[in-house]
């Protein structure tokens, strides 16, 4: 049965490693729901976030083609108990529909957005939030009006200590021996 997991790579900053990331989910034909790739809690290492829906057989071969790679430090995956994440989102939508009394102000209020920029043609309405929770501010502006939507990829932490250190620790602990 497939579910959404939540892979994350630990890698150095090497040019092209994002293509040979992406390419082992193209070889398997696999969709990649999100991709979020920045910085880690370590300046040497950077770190993929993929969201993908798969069985729990595929998402560990997936996990032990990714641990193959030649820049990558380390993979790991979670399933949604074991992570926080969140994801953004903004919206564009005319200015007009804030002039038809307080309906888009007690929308933005009820979904725990925020007005980000306000100019003479549209405001730029900001939503944190899972997936679903984005959306759903989606529909109901759909209903008065949207020019522009955009989403991020989602960005996670993992509830327990993180693996990396862990695993890190370990390495210089075979090193020092």
């Amino acid at each position: 049965m497939t579910r959404s997991f939540t892979i994350t790579v630990f890698t150095e900053d090497q040019t092209g490693l994002l293509s040979r990331v992406v390419g082992i989910f193209n070889r398997r034909n696999l969709n990649i729901s999100s991709l979020t790739t920045s910085a880690s809690s370590d300046e040497t290492i950077h770190r993929f976030t993929i969201v993908v829906n798969v069985t729990e057989e595929m998402v560990i071969k997936l996990v032990a083609q990714l641990d193959k790679q030649v820049d990558v430090l380390k993979a790991f995956y979670y399933e949604d108990k074991d992570i926080v994440y969140q994801e953004i989102a903004l919206y564009k939508v005319p200015i007009e529909v804030f002039s038809n009394g307080n309906e888009v102000e007690m929308m933005i209020r009820r979904h725990n957005a925020r007005v980000l920029l306000i100019e003479p043609g549209y405001v730029v309405i900001e939503k944190t939030g899972h997936e679903y929770e984005t959306e759903a501010l989606l529909t109901e502006l759909r209903k008065v009006g949207i020019y522009e939507f955009v989403r991020s990829g989602r960005v996670a932490i993992v509830k327990p200590m993180e693996r990396l250190n862990n695993y890190l620790q370990e390495l210089r602990e075979e090193v020092g021996n």
